[in-house]
């Protein structure tokens, strides 16, 4: 398994998020509290971050990248990078050790199209054979351009075509997570999407938390990066969309909403 984190919010320095908290990805990376499959994160690690509209009033769409196939913590310019670089919308993740291939850093998330940026946290059963069913769903073109050859890229290959179907964020992740769970009985599907103003996020097979920070913003992570009481679990089978003020839960299995919606002001 991985470890992932999405932020929406004020601007903040990306490692305020990802590197200060005592228990944040960083130290995941070899320490994870709550993980439920694998121990060491050191395969591989990733930042998405969006340019900040109030330093610059054009700011570019596309978010930015930082992605490496070696464990964070051997990153020091990563470290330096994520004291300063500051963003209000980011996505990072940490990588499980994996059997050895040859696509590196490509294998590593967050995936990107376009404004978005994409993780999975968890694995699928029988890769490659159990998802040769979907196959056919896709066009040739995106089999032809998949950036790496795993099963987490194949996943983003799903989401992506449903998106770019017009499909809204949350809607696209859903319609993934129950279609690869129909083909591979057993998979864990944690999917993790941003466009940089929300966050769509599904708990299928391990865990995931929220929190709504003091200062404003909303955090959706495999597991808390403090001990804030205020961190909410995600029940599993859920389906999560949050902005920065709000967080609404519905459940995968009944497309109804399994708590009503939050409002914070």
């Amino acid at each position: 398994m991985c470890r992932h984190l999405a932020y929406v919010g004020p601007a903040l320095p990306l490692g305020r998020l990802l590197v200060q908290p005592p228990h944040a990805l960083y130290r995941q990376s070899w320490a994870p509290r709550r993980q439920r499959y694998g121990t060491v994160n050191a395969d591989g690690f990733g930042v998405g971050w969006y340019a900040d509209p109030d330093a610059d009033p054009d700011p570019d769409p596309v978010p930015a990248r930082y992605r490496r196939a070696g464990p964070i913590w051997a990153d020091r310019s990563f470290a330096d990078l994520a004291r300063v670089v500051r963003s209000t919308a980011l996505l990072g993740a940490v990588r499980d050790a994996t059997e050895s291939g040859a696509d590196a850093e490509a294998a590593a998330a967050p995936f990107a199209a376009g404004g978005w940026l994409f993780s999975h946290n968890g694995a699928v059963p029988g890769w490659p054979g159990s998802l040769a069913p979907l196959v056919p769903t896709l066009p040739a073109e995106d089999l032809l351009s998949l950036e790496a050859r795993n099963d987490s890229a194949f996943v983003w290959a799903l989401v992506l075509h449903r998106l770019r179907a017009g499909l809204p964020q949350s809607r696209a992740l859903a319609g993934t997570a129950l279609a690869v769970a129909e083909a591979a009985p057993g998979a864990r599907l944690n999917l993790l999407l941003t466009d940089g103003a929300t966050i769509a996020a599904t708990a299928w097979g391990d865990t995931l938390w929220y929190l709504a920070r003091p200062g404003g913003g909303t955090v959706v992570a495999s597991e808390p990066y403090d001990d804030d009481p205020h961190w909410q679990e995600v029940p599993d089978r859920t389906l999560l969309a949050a902005s920065r003020t709000q967080v609404r839960l519905t459940s995968l299995k009944e497309s109804a909403p399994v708590i009503p919606e939050e409002s914070r002001t």
